[in-house]
């Protein structure tokens, strides 16, 4: 190992036992020897000066290209003590912050998301194939915080359990119109028209998510209810009653957040109510991860609270509840690390081995700052009017439960239909003639301005 190097983890690595094996087969131990071992071998002199200079982005990079192997572990240990050392005078110490420092200077130009760039950024990430998603994301491909209820809940259920909490905040009524911005594969807008009969329009630019979407609001019969354009945002017109924004807003950067609650404020009608859902820093601002900004999420920023709410409050609107979900972001992503590395060959045949070591980076990085650093989940319920909600949260807990009770009920009773339908028909055609039963439901997605 070079000496600038074992300098530089000397004065970073005061807790924690970390082991550094270098490309001469040289072994040193750092830290005071507590929690669980890490071993880290670092196999190339190429990879090794560059973690010395930049360690926060050649680490994962020359993890991905073999050049680094995690022995013992794994990626979540070994970010667990950089984490854990941070403020404690090891990362502040080193020129590694001076780095950041500037990356943290540069963020506003490095999120000019117009929307030929915001389109462009999507499609890097959200236009890989649906397959990979669906390996490790939950059955409604759900690519976004789950909500554990309990500690012992599936991935499934905490995924319906967040739908069920953000439907409560919306505070729906049958014969609204909701825009769902940033509406992915379709789940959520599909739950709140079926359990609210709300007539919903979504947005997106991912042409994949798009016609996934699309595809399963006709499949379920709702395509006269649900309607998924690919557009952005900030070309919509109409007005809605709700709007609701789940993982969307880390990717319209902190040059245009104004921009975002202004349309939003146009958007909704005098009574309206809006949800946003999305990640943020419980700390001060900082820039993006170097890792996560060149190879999973370009343009993207995950927002301190003090950066988001003079924005809304500059639109008028105003700020009716504000949660932050804290280690659930961080459970739903060990969820989708076990699944992915259940199905990792199966993610190799897809793309390639660089790509599935990139792939288990993020995600065990992503869960390492959900439990170690300081993100978090903000959800910001927003209204035109403050007399629009209630005055007290009760409502909230009441729609949830009674959602839950439904949902139990229509559990129980497709599990006694079920083998009286394998015996009679097949399903393919009980769901046809349930879908042509059903009278057709003309409406306007949104009143004109």
């Amino acid at each position: 190992m070079n000496i600038l190097l074992k300098r530089v983890l000397d004065r970073l690595v005061r807790t924690g036992n970390l082991k550094v094996t270098g490309p001469k087969g040289s072994t040193v131990v750092f830290g005071d020897g507590s929690g669980e071992p890490v071993h880290m071998h670092i196999k190339t002199a190429h990879a090794e000066r560059a973690i010395t200079f930049d360690p926060m982005l050649a680490v994962p990079e020359a993890y991905m290209d073999g050049e680094l192997d995690i022995i013992e572990g794994g990626v979540l240990g070994m970010m667990r003590i950089a984490f854990q050392n941070m403020g404690s005078g090891g990362i502040d110490a080193t020129w590694s912050k001076a780095i950041e420092g500037l990356r943290h200077a540069f963020r506003r130009l490095q999120q000019i998301n117009t929307a030929s760039r915001a389109r462009r950024n999507v499609q890097r990430h959200y236009d890989l194939s649906g397959d990979l998603y669906r390996l490790f994301l939950d059955d409604d491909m759900q690519y976004s915080c789950a909500y554990f209820e309990q500690p012992d809940m599936t991935l499934d259920e905490a995924q319906m359990a967040k739908k069920r909490h953000i439907a409560a905040k919306l505070r729906l009524k049958a014969g609204q119109t909701v825009l769902d911005i940033g509406s992915g594969w379709g789940g959520l807008g599909l739950y709140l028209a079926k359990a609210f009969d709300v007539d919903v329009q979504g947005v997106t630019l991912s042409t994949e998510q798009h016609g996934v979407a699309t595809d399963r609001a006709h499949a379920q019969g709702l395509q006269d209810r649900v309607h998924f354009d690919l557009k952005d945002y900030r070309e919509l017109n109409e007005r809605f009653d709700r709007i609701v924004s789940v993982g969307m807003f880390e990717h319209v950067g902190v040059n245009h957040f104004r921009t975002f609650f202004d349309k939003s404020a146009t958007l909704l009608k005098p009574d309206g109510v809006m949800l946003l859902h999305t990640i943020g820093r419980s700390g001060v601002p900082w820039a993006t991860s170097a890792f996560i900004r060149k190879y999973i999420f370009p343009g993207g920023y995950i927002p301190s609270l003090s950066e988001v709410m003079p924005a809304i409050e500059k639109s008028g609107l105003v700020v009716t509840d504000i949660e932050i979900l804290r280690l659930h972001y961080a459970d739903t992503l060990k969820h989708w690390g076990q699944r992915f590395a259940a199905n990792r060959d199966k993610a190799k045949a897809i793309y390639d081995e660089r790509f599935c070591r990139m792939w288990e980076f993020y995600l065990a990085a992503s869960e390492a700052a959900f439990r170690w650093q300081d993100l978090v989940i903000f959800q910001i319920q927003i209204a035109k009017k403050n007399d629009t909600l209630p005055m007290t949260r009760d409502y909230m807990a009441k729609c949830e439960k009674a959602l839950e009770m439904r949902e139990m009920g229509h559990r129980q009773e497709a599990a006694a239909a079920e083998p009286a339908v394998a015996r009679s028909v097949p399903a393919r055609s009980v769901a046809v003639r349930s879908v042509a039963a059903k009278p057709a439901r003309r409406r306007k997605v949104a009143d004109r301005e």
